[in-house]
């Protein structure tokens, strides 16, 4: 899972600037900010880089050892 909505709506940018930027459609940022389908880790950086953020700031942080848990 992603951040970019969140990253987005703190910096107050549209996902219609994004795809601009990333000549992409709207839908496929929609789709990644909405977390319906995952960047590739070279849009991932794309994204980072447009935004000028670390990388590491689009991606949730997840806990492996309660995840398998909870399986």
């Amino acid at each position: 899972m992603n951040r970019i909505k969140e990253v987005l709506k703190n910096k107050g940018i549209s996902q219609t600037w994004l795809a601009d930027q990333m000549d992409k459609s709207y839908t496929t940022i929609n789709e990644y900010a909405r977390n319906k389908r995952q960047p590739s880790l070279e849009d991932l950086y794309k994204v980072a880089g447009i935004l000028h953020i670390d990388p590491s700031e689009l991606l949730v942080k997840t806990n492996i050892k309660n995840e398998q848990k909870q399986v």
